[in-house]
């Protein structure tokens, strides 16, 4: 049997994301606004078509899997990106102060999308801010760093958006974050995990101070609409 985590995006549109999500039968996806995810029961040329038929926009579209996919030609993919998917495995027992800590909303949603434009900790849009439980810390109201929650399937919640402006680096803004989001997360009986591009050392190696380890590779996809 596959492993939620083996499908994240799907399993998430068809479980704990479902309110955002939109599609039928073997596929979904996210409003543009929230989030380019996609996903299908099983990733075959016919859900490929059907998600093809189905989404009203011609994209960008972020597909990602665990193995290597081959793309029908009807798809013309824009960009790939391997990375790592881990999972936490240490202690729920954490011990930290977060009262630096702000919940963000959307009043912050300008800041939040010029410091991920800057960083770029993988796609953040206007909206995605819905999936929840964003925190920043704010230096003289401005947003100095920030991480928050993307897919949630089943029992999983992914930490996404950890990123710090390059002027607030050095002061462990990021470890306190995804301590904080750990600690959301496994109060909740739900076990963390991320997604880090595999040419990225210094963030891989922070996160597995933390208590994350490599599960499996992870194939990214950016995808647009081609003639069908």
């Amino acid at each position: 049997m596959e492993h939620v985590l083996d499908n994240p995006a799907w399993n998430a549109l068809i479980s704990t994301n479902s309110t955002l999500a939109d599609g039928f039968g073997a596929i979904r996806y996210f409003d543009k606004a929230v989030s380019p995810f996609v996903g299908m029961e099983v990733n075959n040329e016919e859900n490929f078509r059907k998600l093809y038929e189905a989404v009203p926009h011609e994209g960008p579209f972020l597909f990602m899997s665990v193995t290597e996919t081959e793309i029908p030609s009807f798809w013309s993919a824009k960009g790939f990106v391997v990375g790592w998917q881990m999972v936490y495995e240490g202690s729920a027992d954490l011990e930290k102060n977060f009262n630096s800590l702000t919940l963000l909303n959307e009043l912050h949603v300008p800041q939040m999308l010029e410091l991920t434009k800057l960083t770029n900790p993988g796609p953040f849009n206007e909206r995605t801010i819905n999936f929840g439980n964003y925190y920043g810390v704010l230096v003289n109201d401005t947003l100095a760093a920030m991480a928050g929650q993307r897919l949630q399937p089943f029992d999983y919640t992914e930490i996404s958006a950890v990123c710090t402006h390059p002027d607030h680096l050095g002061n462990g803004y990021a470890t306190q974050l995804l301590t904080h989001q750990i600690q959301l997360i496994t109060q909740v009986g739900k076990t963390p995990f991320l997604h880090v591009r595999n040419d990225n050392q210094r963030a891989i190696d922070v996160y597995q101070r933390l208590g994350f380890t490599i599960r499996k590779p992870a194939y990214f996809y950016v995808l647009v609409k081609d003639k069908l």
